[in-house]
């Protein structure tokens, strides 16, 4: 009996034996994976599991147990995951079709609530594009194609974000973040009209606001042509005398400095208008 024990043969049967067993009982959970344990398809235990703010290294990660040919163990992925949805059509307000091309970020957050409503993370990915697809059409269908370009567009996108977040908690997932690529026209007639629409929109209000501007300059002008008359006019009061002179020298510079020089002037040296070079009186 201890002969057949001690046969290196038996030895090599046991150990072979021993590491297959092993190998079924324990696996290694890593860091960016969860893990359910299942026993005749049913969850028993969950490892490694998603918890908010958790440092890396002391996530519940390593070796795993469990009772071999009895028991198995699914991995379901912990990191962020990526949803790329297909092209689709949109009808916005202004009776534009869009070409619409759109991704979305995900974490499984309950992977036994994943494996009892959907099983599998490609079936996940499945679902949760088809309610990309819906909840993008929805709302993008209660918008005008100039929203889309405008500052708007991140309110758009946090209400698809909360419609798909609504869906995809009872699949045990959490959308992260929802992007919308490109949102195109069709070429061809659909997009010269657009644009052609949207250069006359432009032009009308480049118009308007050029009237604007004018009609304010005017409303300036008035205001300041008004002061300086009652500035000057109040100068006029103080020093009537003051006041001759100095419009006499603006015109003596207007009519012998500033201009061309290609014509004459005869005037009497006894001219009202020369008064000022006589000196006062």
């Amino acid at each position: 009996m201890g002969t057949r024990f001690g046969n290196p043969v038996v030895i090599g049967i046991v150990l072979i034996f021993a590491a297959i067993l092993t190998s079924l009982s324990v696996s290694i959970v890593p860091e960016t994976e969860q893990a359910l344990i299942l026993r005749y398809g049913q969850p028993q235990r969950k490892i490694n599991i998603y918890k908010p703010n958790e440092v890396f290294g002391q996530t519940g990660a390593g070796l795993a147990w469990r009772i071999p040919f009895i028991e198995q163990i699914q991995y379901i992925n912990k990191q962020v995951l990526n949803i790329e949805m297909e092209r689709q059509e949109v009808l916005s307000t202004d009776k534009l079709r869009l070409q619409v091309d759109a991704f979305a970020r995900f974490r499984i957050t309950d992977p036994l609530q994943m494996f009892r409503s959907i099983r599998t993370e490609e079936a996940l990915q499945g679902q949760l594009r088809t309610i990309l697809g819906s909840s993008l059409r929805n709302e993008l269908g209660k918008r005008s194609f100039a929203q889309l370009l405008s500052p708007e567009r991140g309110q758009i996108m946090e209400n698809i974000q909360t419609a798909l977040n609504v869906q995809a908690r009872k699949y045990g997932a959490e959308i992260i973040d929802v992007r919308i690529k490109r949102a195109d026209l069709p070429e061809g007639t659909p997009l010269d009209s657009a644009f052609s629409r949207m250069k006359s929109e432009r032009e009308q209000e480049a118009t308007a606001i050029r009237a604007a501007g004018t009609r304010e300059a005017q409303i300036i002008r008035g205001q300041a042509e008004a002061e300086s008359a009652r500035i000057y006019a109040e100068s006029y009061g103080k020093d009537p005398e003051f006041y001759d002179f100095y419009r006499a020298m603006e015109s003596y510079q207007q009519t012998f400095i500033n201009g061309k020089g290609d014509s004459s002037i005869v005037l009497s040296p006894n001219s009202e208008y020369l008064r000022q070079f006589r000196g006062r009186r």
